[in-house]
């Protein structure tokens, strides 16, 4: 099989997880790391160069290469998508990743640059727009909506018929019920239900755990001497 040569732009956690996927579960094969020059620590990871973005057509030619942004929610998703848009306008090619673990509908409108993990479920009728990360371990629910920029973390659940909006960030087990939409810019705190319509810009928090004065040991009626 012809592989086809990527650029993984960051160097952070996401671009480490994202070189392993590619070399080992895609049609990709990654060739370098790409950083801002402002930001660049290093010169080699995985023995790649990490070179600089501003200068990287110098040593690799748009044409001849994909992209992926591996960048997670940083400033509501801006980041990923401000570095995704700069390189399409360098002229090169979205790479997509979608784990042989995963279950992707047949009819499922997924979009460009996008990255789902192992073990999500997306459903029939969903669609889901470009530049979107569903981490590992998600269900999106039939005829549901996912638009451009999200990053949906793991064990979410997606009821059907909701709609999520642009740059949108769904937290670890957040839950959707069936028919919601949710507005621009959502932020949604781990563990979080959603039971009706959220405005764009708002955010949700989880209220916060309640620590009991008796220790655990005394509620279940151990002594301290036992081990």
């Amino acid at each position: 099989m012809h592989r086809k040569p990527l650029i993984i732009v960051g160097d952070s956690a996401f671009a480490e997880i994202a070189f392993e996927y590619f070399t080992h579960d895609s049609e990709m094969q990654p060739v370098a790391f790409a950083v801002e020059a402002s930001y660049r620590t290093r010169s080699e990871l995985f023995g790649l160069p990490v070179v600089d973005l501003e200068t990287i057509t110098d040593r690799f030619p748009a044409a001849e290469h994909h992209f992926f942004v591996a960048v997670v929610y940083g400033r509501m998703n801006r980041l990923r998508t401000r570095l995704y848009h700069e390189m399409k306008a360098k002229g090169y090619s979205p790479a997509s990743y979608i784990s042989s673990k995963a279950f992707v509908w047949r009819n499922v409108n997924l979009g460009e640059h996008c990255f789902i993990f192992e073990n999500n479920v997306v459903q029939p009728f969903v669609t889901i727009g470009n530049n979107v990360v569903l981490w590992s371990g998600n269900h999106i629910g039939h005829h549901s909506t996912i638009e451009d920029n999200c990053f949906v973390s793991s064990h979410v659940c997606v009821a059907g018929f909701c709609r999520i909006g642009d740059s949108s960030f769904l937290g670890v087990n957040a839950a959707l019920g069936n028919n919601l939409t949710l507005g621009r810019d959502v932020w949604l705190s781990p563990g979080v239900s959603v039971t009706k319509d959220v405005p764009a810009g708002t955010v949700i928090k989880m209220s916060r755990p309640e620590v009991s004065p008796v220790s655990s040991l005394k509620m279940f009626g151990v002594e301290e001497t036992e081990s």
